[in-house]
C-alpha cells in the first residue's frame, strides 16, 4: 500500500522547465523513428530521417567564442529558486496583472518558462553595452542563484570575487556573449508564435549581437535594424567622427506569422491611398493594391515559392518569392482578397490591403528604419519629471522611444517583457500607451538589485518600482489631461512586486555527507521541509509558479470543511496549506471539480490511510493530485 501511495501521490516538481528534456520530447514527437529502446535519440537514425539536410562537416559558418559550450550547460540547468511576493512594495497587488521582479534575470527567465511559455507578444531589452564597468560578472556562471544571493548579500560570499569586464583580461567580448546568449535563448521560448524581440545595442557589440540573434532566431526571421539618432550635437570628446546613433535590432519568432507593422493611422490615409471598394467595404473600409511578390532583396525561402492558380487556370510563380506562406495566400484568395493582372501574357498577383485591419483598427504608416527626433536628453527629462527634478539614473532610454516600438510591436492586449528593466522606462511606456489609446497591455519587468550608493534608493530595482509608482500616480491624478482619457480611467496601473530567493522547501542533497548525523538531518526534511521564516503566501506563489500558472492569476481564499483553501484561476487549481488535513476537506475539494489539487505533504502527518483515501478520491474525480 505504501508503494501505491508513493507511485500515485506524486510530488510537485519544484524545478523550472527542463529545457533540454522539452526539446528532446518535441524532436521525438516529430521524428519518432529516431527513438532508441531506452527513449533516447539515435543520431544515426536521425541523420537518415533528415537526409541531405544534415551538415556533417567540421567547418561551417557560425559564431564561436570561448565559453559557448558552457552557455548550454547554464541553459539546461533547471532552477530550484522561487519568487517571493512583496505586497507592501506593490500597487494594487490583489488585482493588477503587471509584474516587477527583483533578481538575476537569468534565474528569473528560467522560472518564467512554465508560466509564460509562448505568452509574451513583445520583448524589449536595453542590456549593458559592454563598456567595461557597467555590469558585474561572477567568477562562476553556472551557480546563478547562489551567485545572485552572494552578490546581493543574502548569504556569505566566502571570498568569491566580483569584477567588471575589462578589455585587459583578453575575454572582453566573450564574457558579454556568455552573459547574453543564455538569456536570449530563454527569452525566445517565452514569445508567442507571432511575437517580436527588440534589443538596443551600440557599435561595440552590434555585430556579435546580430550573429547571436541570427543563430537563435534564424536569419530568415530578422525584421529590421533600426538606427536611432540619439543626439543632435556633441563631438567635443570624439577623436574622429561624432557618434550620434545606436541600434535596435528587431527579430520575429516566426516571420511568416507576423502581421505587417503599422504605426498609428494617418488621418488622411483614406483620401491619399485607399480607393478600392468591394463586398467587405462596410466592415473593412476601402482597399489599395499591394504586390504579393517580394520586391526587396531577402534570403530565398523555398516555402515561399509555389504556384497560385490564375483566372485562366495557369499557375503563377514568383520570379523570386511571395511575401506570404501558401496557407495564408489560400485563405486570402478564398476571401476574394487577391487581384490578378495580365500584361504581355504574364500574370501578376496583388492583394487587397484594407484600411481597417482584422482587429477593427485603422491601418497607419509603416515604421522607418531611421528614428529621428527622439533624443537621450528626453530620457533624462522623463525621469527628472517624476523624481522632483533629480537625476537618479544616468541616460535612461526615452519613454517616447519605447512607446514607438510598442505601437507597432504589440497589440492592445499584449504582454510586454523587459528583463533589463533599468529605471523602469518600459513600465512607464506601457502605462502611457494604454492611457493614450485605451489599451490593456501588461508589463513584466525584471531588474537586478544593483547597489546605487544612495541612502534613499539603495538599488536600481528600488528606482524601478518607485518610477512605476510615480508614473501610475501621475496618470491617475491627471484628471482631464490628454494622457488620461475617459476610456483610460479604470485601467490597470498597478504592479505585483516579487523578489528572487531560494526555494521555500528544503531539497534533498544527494551530494551531501553520508554519516549518520547528516542522513538523520536529511531524513527530517520529510517531516518539516519548509524553510524558516517563509509565509503561506510565499509557498502559494511558488506552487503557482511551478505549476505553470502566471503570478498574476486570480486567487480566492475559501473556507472548506473548516480548512483554508486557495482557489487559483477561478478554481482551476485548489491549494491547501493546512498542517492537519481531514477526509472532509479532501472530499469537499474533490467535489469542487478542479483540474488539480496541491497539499502540503506534512498535512497528512504520517497518516498513510488518509493519504491513500485522498489519492483514490481525487483519482475517481479525474483530479490531478500533487503533494509538496
Amino acid at each position: 500500500m505504501a508503494d501505491q501511495i508513493k507511485a500515485e501521490a506524486e510530488k510537485l516538481d519544484l524545478a523550472s522547465l527542463d529545457i533540454a528534456a522539452d526539446k528532446r520530447a518535441e524532436l521525438l514527437r516529430l521524428i519518432p523513428e529516431a527513438r532508441t529502446e531506452g527513449g533516447k535519440i539515435d543520431f544515426d537514425q536521425l541523420k537518415r530521417a533528415l537526409g541531405a539536410a544534415v551538415d556533417a562537416g567540421k567547418e561551417r559558418y557560425g559564431l564561436i567564442w570561448p565559453g559557448k559550450a558552457e552557455c548550454f550547460k547554464t541553459i539546461q540547468a533547471p532552477s530550484l529558486a522561487t519568487l517571493r511576493p512583496s505586497p507592501e512594495e506593490s500597487v494594487n497587488f490583489d488585482s493588477t496583472e503587471n509584474l516587477i521582479v527583483e533578481g538575476d534575470n537569468l534565474e528569473v527567465l528560467k522560472l518564467l518558462q512554465k508560466s509564460y511559455l509562448g505568452k509574451i507578444k513583445m520583448i524589449y531589452i536595453d542590456p549593458p553595452y559592454n563598456t567595461g564597468n557597467d555590469f558585474i560578472y561572477p567568477d562562476n556562471f553556472a551557480e546563478s542563484l547562489q551567485t545572485y544571493l552572494q552578490y546581493t548579500g543574502q548569504v556569505d560570499a566566502e571570498g568569491r570575487k566580483f569584477g567588471t569586464n575589462t578589455e585587459a583580461d583578453g575575454r572582453f567580448h566573450s564574457k558579454w556573449l556568455n552573459m547574453m546568449y543564455p538569456r536570449l535563448y530563454l527569452a525566445r521560448n517565452l514569445l508567442k508564435d507571432d511575437g517580436v524581440l527588440f534589443v538596443s545595442v551600440d557599435d561595440k557589440e552590434q555585430v556579435a549581437l546580430r550573429r547571436v540573434l541570427d543563430e537563435l532566431f534564424g536569419e530568415e526571421n530578422f525584421v529590421e535594424s533600426f538606427i536611432w539618432k540619439k543626439s543632435y550635437g556633441g563631438g567635443a570628446k570624439e577623436r574622429f567622427a561624432v557618434t550620434q546613433h545606436e541600434y535596435c535590432l528587431m527579430f520575429a519568432k516566426n516571420l511568416d506569422l507576423l502581421d505587417e507593422l503599422w504605426l498609428p493611422p494617418d488621418p488622411d490615409a483614406e483620401e491619399k491611398y485607399y480607393e478600392g471598394k468591394d463586398e467587405h467595404f462596410e466592415k473593412r473600409g476601402p482597399y489599395r493594391l499591394k504586390p504579393l511578390e517580394a520586391t526587396k532583396s531577402m534570403d530565398r525561402r523555398e516555402n515561399l515559392i509555389y504556384g497560385i492558380p490564375a483566372p485562366d487556370g495557369t499557375q503563377v510563380f514568383p520570379k523570386r518569392q511571395w511575401w506570404w506562406s501558401r496557407e495564408r495566400t489560400e485563405r486570402v484568395r478564398a476571401e476574394n482578397g487577391l487581384v490578378f493582372t495580365k500584361r504581355n501574357d504574364e500574370w501578376s498577383v496583388s492583394y487587397k490591403q484594407y484600411l481597417i485591419r482584422d482587429d477593427g483598427t485603422k491601418r497607419g504608416a509603416k515604421p522607418f528604419s531611421i528614428i529621428d527626433g527622439i533624443y537621450t536628453q528626453q530620457g533624462t527629462a522623463d525621469l527628472r519629471a517624476l523624481f522632483d527634478d533629480e537625476v537618479v539614473v544616468q541616460f535612461p532610454k526615452p519613454v517616447k522611444l519605447i512607446k514607438h516600438f510598442i505601437q507597432f510591436g504589440a497589440e492592445k492586449d499584449s504582454i510586454i517583457l523587459d528583463f533589463f528593466a533599468g529605471s523602469g522606462t518600459t513600465g512607464q511606456a506601457v502605462l502611457e500607451t494604454n492611457a493614450e489609446d485605451g489599451g490593456n497591455r501588461k508589463f513584466v519587468l525584471v531588474q537586478l538589485p544593483e547597489p546605487t550608493g544612495r541612502n534613499d534608493y539603495k538599488t536600481i530595482s528600488d528606482i524601478t518600482k518607485e518610477r512605476v509608482r510615480r508614473a501610475s500616480t501621475r496618470l491617475r491624478d491627471a484628471g482631464n489631461n490628454q494622457l488620461d482619457l475617459d476610456h483610460a480611467k479604470d485601467q490597470d496601473r498597478g504592479f505585483r512586486a516579487f523578489t528572487l530567493a531560494d526555494s521555500n522547501f528544503k531539497a534533498w542533497d544527494a551530494e551531501g555527507p553520508k554519516d549518520a548525523a547528516a542522513l538523520g538531518e536529511q531524513l527530517s526534511l520529510h517531516i518539516q521541509h519548509v524553510q524558516k521564516g517563509r509565509t503561506g503566501a510565499d509557498i502559494l506563489y511558488e506552487i503557482l509558479l511551478k505549476s505553470g500558472f502566471p503570478l498574476t492569476a486570480p486567487v480566492e481564499k475559501l473556507q472548506l470543511a473548516g480548512k483554508e483553501v486557495f482557489a487559483v484561476a477561478d478554481g482551476a487549481m485548489l491549494v491547501c496549506l493546512e498542517h492537519e488535513l481531514t477526509l472532509d476537506v479532501i472530499r469537499t475539494m474533490a467535489e469542487k471539480g478542479p483540474e488539480r489539487v496541491v497539499c502540503l505533504d506534512e498535512g497528512f502527518a504520517g497518516n498513510d490511510q488518509l493519504k491513500t483515501n485522498a489519492v483514490q478520491t481525487f483519482k475517481n474525480k479525474g483530479v490531478v493530485f500533487r503533494t509538496i
